[in-house]
Order: structure tokens, then sequence, then C-alpha cells
């Protein structure tokens, strides 16, 4: 190569092409580059993905050393580049788009050729001097994308996972301090969008809190399965081209590398086109994103007004809500929640087409699988932070709003049917429907109860069970 070009010539199966003199990719990354151009995310846009990458390269590195197959010299520098990059250095190379053909090839072999290319320049020798350290005679050594795509897609997605599962405690940290701040604003529940009986309004946030207690244990339950790979099953779970033993190696690698529980397939022609783990993660990511959807609507339902809605909760004022009528501010928020939440449920089953294409021992579709889980996970995180620091923490409560509700609502004649009974408390409701009267002054009215009864059952402390 001519020190002063701009480009340096590198062939493959298809011929040969000119690539960027300072490109730490090659020429199978830049065909990947020109054909794929679909979403506009490169790889580098997930680091916990370029990381995944790296790791399973420097456990294939360390596996191949310990076997014999990888001189010392590659061996270390394949494991300097493999560490720069879990360090975070050079991932603007990995430019391939997250959706393309090939069952991830495209997205193995910019691994490769980077990991490569980084180790030439370690070596002394310029870029794209493979004859010194090949992309896939050295750092896929045996190695298939079939088993370093799915394995490196796995440890993102748990990687993904944790500021996601941070997120979610600390969403339900702020659901349980409103809880305690409300403790003793009552308020009218409902059932149907009718009024039911009365609550208090830290009774509905603790119920919110609670909803979500569950979330982080299904997140670490689908995690757990994710972590069981096919890694060293090689093209079809075979083993072809990896010597005896070197499966067992190489996860053992991966296990101590990653910090994670990862664990051997039983079978790895089975995991080599199995989709199970990709399927129930995003299930549950779905699940969270429903029970998010359905807090927001909550939200939106109790702040809704100023004055012709519900109106028992304040919602942060964070921008104006109109072009045209003034002073209007919109729950924007928990409406960006919502649609956040249409976005996980509706790639979830994208995700479920996708893991019913594969065909015999791959499956293609991974690409779409790992982009919208990936992506899904970011979403969350980022919604859950959003609706938490700029909306839940910010939440005020109308007390008296709530407790002229109370007063008003029919809903209370409930905590009067077993001292009056039934057919009374039913009369009663329809008087007070038709006539407008309260229940409370229509009791008085027809000497159904002393004064002292009935302040004691219509008590905050009679009507109210906190268990």
């Amino acid at each position: 190569m001519n020190p002063t070009s701009k480009f340096r010539i590198e062939s493959d199966l298809l011929g040969e092409q000119n690539v960027p003199a300072t490109a730490l990719y090659g020429i199978q990354t830049q065909r990947a580059n020109q054909n794929f151009n679909i979403t506009g995310v490169p790889i580098s846009h997930f680091p916990e993905l370029v990381v995944a990458l790296a790791m399973v390269k420097l456990a294939a590195a360390k596996a191949n050393q310990r076997h014999g197959l990888l001189s010392n010299d590659k061996a270390k520098v394949i494991i300097e580049a493999c560490e720069d990059l879990i360090s975070g250095q050079y991932h603007d190379a990995f430019i391939v788009d997250l959706i393309q053909g090939g069952a991830g090839t495209s997205t193995n072999m910019n691994a490769n050729e980077v990991i490569a290319n980084i180790g030439l320049a370690k070596m002394g020798f310029e870029l794209g001097q493979y004859q010194y350290l090949h992309p896939n005679n050295d750092v896929n050594q045996s190695q298939s994308t079939n088993d370093v795509y799915p394995s490196a897609a796995r440890l993102a997605v748990i990687f993904a996972a944790q500021p996601l599962k941070a997120a979610v405690n600390r969403l339900q940290d702020s659901l349980a301090q409103k809880a305690d701040e409300f403790a003793d604003v009552l308020k009218m529940g409902r059932t149907q969008m009718q009024d039911a009986v009365p609550m208090t309004l830290g009774q509905e946030f603790s119920a919110f809190a609670s909803d979500l207690g569950g979330e982080v244990a299904q997140i670490d339950h689908s995690c757990h399965q994710l972590c069981e790979v096919n890694l060293g099953g090689t093209a079809i779970g075979t083993g072809i081209n990896a010597p005896n033993g070197y499966a067992e190696t190489v996860v053992g690698e991966l296990t101590q590398i990653s910090g994670l529980p990862i664990h051997l397939a039983k079978d790895l022609i089975a995991a080599s086109s199995d989709m199970g783990a990709f399927v129930k993660f995003s299930g549950t990511l779905r699940r969270l994103a429903i029970k998010l959807s359905k807090l927001s609507n909550d939200l939106r339902l109790l702040s809704s007004g100023p004055r012709t809605g519900l109106g028992e909760i304040n919602l942060p004022a964070v921008q104006p809500g109109s072009s045209i009528m003034p002073g209007k501010v919109n729950p924007v928020i928990p409406e960006a929640v919502n649609q956040t939440a249409f976005q996980v449920m509706g790639t979830d089953m994208s995700i479920t087409i996708a893991a019913e294409a594969g065909q015999l021992q791959l499956n293609a579709m991974e690409p779409l699988i790992i982009y919208n889980l990936l992506n899904n996970a970011r979403m969350l995180e980022k919604a859950i932070h959003m609706l938490d620091t700029l909306c839940i923490q910010g939440i005020t409560a109308n007390k008296d709003h709530c407790a002229s509700h109370v007063k008003n609502s029919i809903g209370i004649v409930t905590a009067l049917v077993p001292h009056i009974g039934y057919e009374n408390a039913t009369r009663i409701a329809e008087q007070a429907l038709m006539s407008g009267v309260s229940v409370p002054d229509l009791v008085r009215q027809e000497n159904l109860l002393t004064e002292e009864e009935l302040e004691e059952i219509l008590s905050l402390g009679n009507m109210i069970h906190n268990w």
C-alpha cells in the first residue's frame, strides 16, 4: 500500500475493493455496509453487543491458545485487541446495520476484521496485512457465526437488562414513597370506570408499586435462560473444525471473562437454531411494558381535568400542552411511556415471527430478534427513568377534592349494607342518585342509624383496611 494513499486494496471471494486506509474494518464489513442500510442503526449503537462480541472472541483466543491452535504471539495481540474493545475503545469501527442478511455473518466478520487490524497495528504491521494475522484463520479459529453470534447476543441482552432492572427498582421505590406520602388521602376507588368503594390514594400508589414487584425477578429468570450457549458447536452444532474439548474450554473461559454463569447447551445442534430464550426475554419485556402502560393510563385518568376530569392528582407540568389552547398542560410523560410500551408489544410479535421462521439447523432471522431485544430493553429503561424522575417523584394530591368525591359518592352505601340491609342500601343509593342528596343525609332522614353509628361505620378506619 502506498503510504500516501487514502485506500488499501483488499480481496475476498467476490473480488477486490478499495477500503479506507485507516479503517479498522475490512472488505467484508464494507460490503455489508454497502448492502444493508435498513435501520441506520450500526452495531456500535449498542456498546453491550460490541463488548459481548469481544468477550466471545477473547474466550475463543484463550481456548485456541490452550489447545495449541494459536501461537502465543498471535493469541497475545488478539487478547489485547479484545480487551481494548471491552474497555470501550474502537467501537466506532463496528459499522454494519443491525438488521442484515446472513444470520449475523456480517456482524461476526466486522468483529473479526476489527480485532485482526487492531492486532496487526500492535504487531507493527499495516492494516489489512492479513498474512500476519487473519480475520478468519486466526481471530475466527474454531468458530462459526452460528455459534459466535447467538452466544454474544445472549450476553448483550443480559448486559442490557441490568440498567433496566435498576430503573424498575427505582420506579418501584418512588411509587412506594408516594404511597407513604398519600397514606391519609381518602378517595373513591373505581371499577369499570364507575364509583366503587373508598380507599386511600396511598393504597392506590402502593398497589402500583406492588404491581412492579415481581418484574425484576422475571427479568432475572429470563436472563438465566440466556446463559445457555451453543459456543463451540461451530456451524450447526456438530463442532466441525474445533478440537475435542474445545466447547467446554471456550465456555469456561467465557464464564470467567463475563462473570456470568454461562453454561454449554446439552444439545448443541438443537441450540444452534433454538430462539426460545430470546422469545422468553421478549415476553418478559412485553409483560413489563403492559404494566407500565396500565400505570400510565391510570395516571392520565387520575390527573384528568383540571376542572372537568377526576383531578385527584397533579402531574408535574413539564411543557406547555397546546399551540391553540392557552394554559393547557398535557400528561406528556405518561403518554410517551404508553407509546414506548406499544412499540415493545408490537416488536414482541416481530420477534415471535422471526423465531418461528427458523429453518432446519439455523435461524437466519436472528439479527431482527437481537435488534429488537436490545432496542426494547434500552427504550424501556429510558422510559422508566423518564416516568420516575419527570413524573412520579413530582406528583401531588388534591386531598380536599378527593374527600369531596367520597362525600358525594353513592359508593359509600356499600359500607352500610351489613347494618341496614341490602334492600335498604339499594333504595338509599337510588334516592341519592335521583335527588342529589348525599347517602349519609338520607340515612339520617330515615333514622336508619344513629349519628354515632353512622360516623363509626363511615370512619376512615372502618372503610379502609390496611392489610
